[in-house]
């Protein structure tokens, strides 16, 4: 079946300037306006990945992005915010309620389509061949499980790479540039893109209480996950 991407904007140009660069490269481009339509078509059509603008008519990009993070069928959905917000703090703001990537307008479509096949390449991958229990942790690559003790932990796509990446270094540190690359796919980070990799270790700290603790900040360096108790 082929690949289906959501555009989400209530400027008709930007729509059909993205769908014209994603339907070049073979993806099935569907598109809405709104943000109760947002909704309405993702749980409708079930996409492989949402571009979602900012500022919508009805409900927010960023309130469109927290319901859906808070469905289990859609908890993992890849989402790229398209923006003409290009503060910091709305990027920040954009990535803690669940976007994956955060793109501001005026923008490069392609660019935009190389992190859109960035992000499917890595929610495609194939998972690893078997669960690993480290003290209450349980992390099953490939059922796309993680468990605290018995509690279920729900986490975002990008939080589960994140978490698998940190584990597979097995003790080791990883950067924030190696954590891009291997997580998001980006070959160069910016400022920006490297505080993206701390907002999802913080997400993922909170989730995984009480063993977030295994998460290690190297200052100056990066991230690695204590193996041992």
């Amino acid at each position: 079946m082929p690949i289906k991407v959501l555009v989400i904007d209530d400027e008709r140009d930007i729509v059909e300037l993205v769908r014209y660069h994603l339907e070049k490269e073979g993806i099935q481009c569907l598109h809405g306006g709104d943000g109760p339509g947002a909704l309405h078509l993702v749980r409708q059509h079930h996409p492989d990945l949402l571009i979602l603008d900012l500022m919508l008519p009805g409900l927010d990009g960023l309130e469109v992005c927290r319901q859906l993070r808070q469905e289990p069928a859609t908890a993992r959905l890849p989402i790229i915010m398209l923006t003409a917000k290009a503060e910091e703090v709305d990027r920040v703001v954009g990535l803690e309620v669940g976007a994956d990537d955060y793109v501001v307008k005026p923008f490069s479509p392609r660019e935009l389509v190389a992190r859109v096949k960035a992000l499917l390449r890595r929610a495609q991958e194939p998972p690893g061949p078997s669960a690993r229990r480290i003290g209450d942790l349980e992390v099953d690559e490939a059922r796309h499980r993680v468990s605290v003790g018995e509690a279920p932990v729900e986490l975002t796509a990008k939080e589960f790479g994140l978490l698998c990446a940190l584990i597979r270094a097995n003790g080791r540190v990883l950067s924030r540039e190696q954590l891009l690359e291997g997580v998001w796919g980006y070959a160069h980070a910016t400022e920006v893109e490297s505080r993206t990799v701390d907002v999802h270790i913080r997400r993922l700290r909170e989730k995984l209480r009480p063993e977030a603790k295994r998460i290690i900040t190297v200052k100056g360096v990066g991230y690695r996950f204590e193996m041992e108790p």
